[in-house]
């Protein structure tokens, strides 16, 4: 009998979910693939695609969207989320499109000090220019909101941000990743979506001891996701995995957010599904679905 997860092991599933030699980064295939139009409306797809709005947006305290303030508790600490508005003040209205992109490319505030990677720059610094630059467009074109951002609440030595650097040379390759050529287009673009825009690692690899992702246990499963819950593995394992769900399963869950047993998901994947992986093309589903098939299982 093939083993089906319950709706509370796939809950968190996908949860906050430029050029490099060797070929086309999976971005430029990012931009081919998207939604076409001018950058704003492209900045909309990239947007949904990265999750950028549960994340950024206290919709629990009535917080308008994007000004930031949510609380997202973590092993090192509770962190708020910023203000992304194009606020001049209390946003992000004063960064220009080198701040924008050395922020998810390098890590980097406008005034140079680091960038706690609660935001996940370890992730998104794989984005294209264009989708970055798109992006920030969108951003761009949505209300200012005044909303002062909430310090963080950490435990030492994690709050100490001249640290960062150190955690930056451990665990962050700038720039994106170059397509393989010996993989077809949708497996690519795929890979981009998983790792990059849905920056999916994240949540669903476990941490080191100095929190960055574990490279060997990629799509594991994390035993102290954010807020502390569980979050489930993502590799072929059938055991601790989704190593038996059919392809349609997986892109009807990334739809709908229904699973193999019926049942719909609510809370963090409910939110996942509502704001991103709903809002997405079925080819990019499709191409979500044929990369992680490919991930090899890890019990």
């Amino acid at each position: 009998m093939r083993r089906v997860p319950t709706a509370a092991a796939v809950a968190a599933w996908l949860l906050p979910l430029a050029v490099a030699g060797g070929g086309a980064a999976g971005g430029a295939l990012a931009a081919d693939m998207a939604p076409a139009g001018d950058p704003v409306s492209r900045g909309a797809y990239i947007f949904q695609a990265a999750g950028c709005l549960g994340c950024h947006s206290n919709e629990k305290e009535g917080g308008a969207p994007l000004a930031g303030g949510r609380a997202l508790a973590t092993p090192f600490g509770t962190f708020h989320t910023p203000n992304i508005t194009p606020d001049p003040e209390t946003g992000i209205g004063r960064w220009s499109d080198a701040d924008f992109i050395r922020a998810f490319r390098e890590g980097l505030r406008p005034d140079g000090a680091a960038l706690f990677p609660a935001f996940p720059y370890a992730s998104y610094t794989r984005m294209t220019d264009r989708d970055l630059l798109d992006l920030k467009a969108y951003l761009f074109s949505q209300p200012a909101v005044a909303a002062p951002n909430k310090p963080h609440d950490l435990t030492p030595p994690f709050s100490w941000r001249f640290l960062l650097p150190v955690w930056q040379w451990m665990y962050l390759t700038p720039g994106p990743v170059p397509d393989d050529p010996a993989k077809p287009p949708a497996w690519n673009r795929g890979r981009y979506l998983v790792d990059a825009l849905g920056h999916c690692g994240e949540c669903h690899s476990p941490r080191t001891l100095m929190g960055g992702m574990d490279a060997g246990r990629y799509l594991a499963g994390n035993p102290d996701g954010p807020d502390g819950d569980k979050v489930p593995g993502i590799t072929g394992a059938e055991s601790k995995g989704i190593g038996d769900w059919s392809d349609g399963d997986l892109t009807l869950l990334l739809e709908t957010g229904l699973t193999p047993e019926g049942d719909v998901v609510g809370g963090a994947m409910g939110e996942v599904v509502r704001n991103s992986t709903s809002k997405l093309t079925a080819d990019d589903r499709a191409a979500i679905a044929a990369y992680l098939r490919t991930v090899p299982a890890k019990d």
